[in-house]
């Protein structure tokens, strides 16, 4: 039973949805780093449920950092964060009916009846407050050493929003929106779409697109610890992922190799690719390229429509109609968590490739 992330930057989560408090541990990252509140404070607002696209679960989020930290920059010893649960409403969940969707049943069997079974309890995506918290920390030491990523919504509720063009631009701008597109007219045709399926006691998912700029040439292995492997590891633990894909995904598949492979060129003396289609990576290794990918989330599984489940107090098969505070969409909520995790397994492959004091002191 295993609730850690990384080889060299290791991120541990901890707590359920309905406990006391949530958090989670770094442990490996490099001493020195700046630690801005301020900046973990922002993040947290990024993720945080709004308005009518979000669940009416309204929690602030005002995390502590009771270790690993010191005079503002970080010690080399493990940051611990934790976040209370403030707006708890556990009578809203009964032990029993399997919610269909969720991990109720699989909890269950794992752990033997035992599970805190209350708010979707440690498989709860409240607990993404923290690791949204602890990816504030890796995105700062990053953006130390020039590498930047941003997210947007590439399309939700199946609206779409406009393509990247401008990736350094693009990321600075989504990076200060509460709602993640590029296209604002689009943007408010997919949170129409949304509270539409929202009065229709359902849910609608959508695509996460993201971008990873300047991230050396040579980070990564070639076989089991890729760019790839290492991401796809960190975004699948997000609970609403069910699909990744880099550069140009399954689109490969239907190319020739004239057209899926991307020439080089030289661009000032550097080696860079005319197209993208591989997203950055070649043999499992960055080629310096941006790091280019999208996550498949799928439809908030709690909803008002009736379903079909089994009772495991009774034994029976019933109908389940699920009640209580929950999102029609967590798609623009993701975006916050994706960005974290990303920056948690960058730091965790570059520590690998440059050694853990990289990222701190002076960046020297």
């Amino acid at each position: 039973m295993k609730n850690t992330f990384g080889q060299s930057v290791c991120v541990t989560l901890f707590g359920e949805s309905h406990g006391p408090e949530t958090g989670a541990v770094i442990d490996g990252l490099a001493p020195g780093i700046p630690v801005d509140e301020a900046f973990i404070a922002f993040r947290l607002t990024l993720r945080r449920p709004a308005g009518k696209t979000s669940t009416a679960r309204r929690e602030e989020d005002r995390f502590r950092i009771v270790s690993g930290v010191f005079e503002g920059k970080t010690t080399g010893a493990p940051i611990a964060i934790l976040i209370p649960n403030e707006d708890a409403r556990s009578r809203d969940y009964a032990r029993g009916p399997l919610r269909p969707g969720h991990a109720d049943y699989t909890a269950h069997e794992k752990y033997h009846g035992f599970e805190d079974f209350r708010g979707g309890g440690h498989f709860s995506g409240r607990l993404t407050a923290a690791l949204t918290a602890a990816g504030a920390i890796a995105i700062s030491a990053l953006s130390r050493r020039g590498v930047a990523l941003g997210t947007h919504i590439a399309r939700c509720a199946g609206v779409d929003d406009a393509p990247f063009s401008d990736y350094a631009a693009d990321i600075a701008r989504l990076n200060a929106l509460p709602f993640a597109v590029l296209d604002e007219a689009r943007g408010a045709a997919m949170r129409e779409a949304i509270e539409a399926a929202a009065e229709q006691g359902d849910s609608v998912g959508g695509v996460l697109e993201t971008a990873v700029l300047n991230l050396p040439a040579g980070v990564g292995e070639p076989w089991f610890d890729t760019v790839e492997g290492v991401l796809a590891h960190a975004l699948f633990s997000i609970p609403a992922v069910k699909g990744v894909e880099f550069g140009a995904g399954f689109a490969l598949a239907d190319m020739k190799g004239s057209v899926a492979n991307d020439p080089f060129r030289l661009e000032g003396g550097r080696v860079v690719t005319s197209s993208n289609n591989n997203g950055g990576v070649n043999g499992g290794i960055a080629n310096g390229m941006p790091v280019v990918f999208r996550c498949a989330v799928k439809p908030t599984p709690s909803i008002g429509r009736e379903q079909r489940t089994v009772n495991l107090a009774s034994g029976r098969e019933e109908t389940i109609s699920v009640t209580g505070r929950h999102d029609p969409c967590v798609v623009h909520r993701a975006r916050a968590v994706v960005d974290s995790v990303v920056a948690l397994a960058l730091c965790d492959l570059l520590a690998q490739r440059f050694g853990t004091d990289w990222l701190g002191g002076d960046g020297a």
